[in-house]
């Protein structure tokens, strides 16, 4: 018999948190939540812990921390922890049986490089996590034996499709993506592309920074470093095809011709309780894929002319060492500008390539050094919008 699985949820407000709440609530017998973490929205994290009773409850700092133990009953109000040692708190102190990182950007490395070291599984939907320091986390997972099941669509497409294949086996990965809202525009009317229409996704319901980045073709670059070293395949083996319909969610092609893919609805539900149940499939609340009424299913190559970004990331992951996380923590100060309306869209890989171009790239020794590398780009980032020419 199959016990209750004790599970941390550290970016429990975002879009991939709360669709992995509801896969929770769906199978109340079979998970317990033991803490929940998010950055600033204290409303709703107050509403997730008054449902759920975790032990911990993480928010970014001081002032968020006393924004919600002002909405919480003093029992719960007395579990509330902050900043980096508040999120380590709710990644591995509650000793649970499992870790869902879904923070977005690199603040998920520590406290997922910290569950791992402890032996705790986890389920990772934070890609910057492994394109920063994928070595690292790779080898901690190695040491202590902990699970690390991919939550992404592709990557829990990839993980299924390998199911009960070897490795060497494998001829290519192909990693299908939507193509953004953007696919059919030129340069000229790329760059005219503003905030508002970067974030109207036709296929997928994501934060803020993944919708920016899979407009400009990034989060697929990401999307391949992690692949990369999810899987343990060469990064030349790993190609990216545009599928409009998103319905596919990625192929393994193996040494025999044969492509496996991996279809379904496009609902985050789906890989999330795949992740969170492994190796029982659970009800995830998605209705059949209407397979008779689909209609054609396409792919095409990517233009990486109109869309820079996916070839600037497969360099960052050809020189390797700590150049991914620079690309990494470059283009979330380049989006987070651009979000702001200071920066155009072409803007944000010309901020990634100009801060790639000053960097050289050192080994990934220790997570000091890449968040070193993190900093350094950030703050190079940040100059070079200054100084730019507007």
């Amino acid at each position: 018999m199959v016990g209750v699985k004790k599970l941390a949820i550290l970016g429990s407000t975002g879009s991939i948190g709360r669709s992995a709440l509801q896969v929770v609530e769906a199978h109340p017998d079979d998970f317990e939540v033991v803490s929940l973490a998010a950055a600033r929205s204290v409303e709703l994290l107050a509403e997730q812990a008054r449902r759920l009773r975790p032990r911990v409850l993480a928010v970014i700092d001081a002032e968020a921390a006393q924004g919600l133990q002002r909405r919480l009953e003093s029992d719960l109000a007395r579990r509330v922890v902050h900043g980096s040692a508040g999120y380590l708190a709710a990644a591995a102190d509650c000793q649970p049986d499992m870790l869902l990182s879904a923070m977005v950007g690199s603040a998920g490395l520590v406290p997922t490089y910290a569950a791992l070291t402890a032996g705790i599984d986890v389920a990772l939907a934070n890609k910057e996590t492994l394109v920063a320091g994928g070595e690292l986390v790779m080898a901690a997972a190695r040491k202590s034996g902990a699970r690390l099941l991919p939550v992404d669509s592709e990557h829990s497409a990839i993980f299924q499709a390998l199911a009960g294949n070897d490795a060497d086996q494998v001829r290519r990965i192909w990693l299908t993506a939507s193509g953004g809202p953007f696919r059919r525009l030129g340069r000229e009317e790329l760059a005219r592309v503003t905030p508002a229409m970067a974030l109207d996704h036709p296929n997928w319901d994501m934060g803020p920074k993944i919708t920016v980045d899979s407009a400009t073709l990034m989060n697929k670059g990401l999307e391949a470093i992690e692949a990369h070293w999810l899987f343990d395949q060469p990064l030349e083996r790993i190609s990216v095809v545009i599928h409009p319909q998103s319905v596919v969610h990625s192929m393994v092609e193996y040494r025999d011709g044969s492509v496996i893919a991996q279809m379904g609805v496009p609902d985050m539900r789906g890989p999330i309780a795949y992740a969170l149940g492994y190796p029982r499939r659970l009800a995830a609340g998605i209705g059949p894929l209407p397979v008779a009424e689909m209609g054609p299913l396409t792919f095409e190559p990517p233009d990486t002319e109109r869309f820079p970004a996916l070839e600037l990331a497969y360099e960052a992951g050809r020189v390797g060492g700590d150049m991914p996380a620079v690309l990494n923590a470059a283009n979330e100060a380049a989006v987070e500008a651009f979000l702001a309306g200071s920066l155009d869209f072409y803007g944000i890989t010309n901020c990634v390539e100009a801060v790639m171009a000053r960097h050289t790239a050192k080994p990934a020794e220790s997570v000091a050094g890449i968040l070193a590398a993190d900093l350094w780009a950030r703050r190079r980032a940040r100059r070079w919008l200054r100084e730019r020419v507007v």
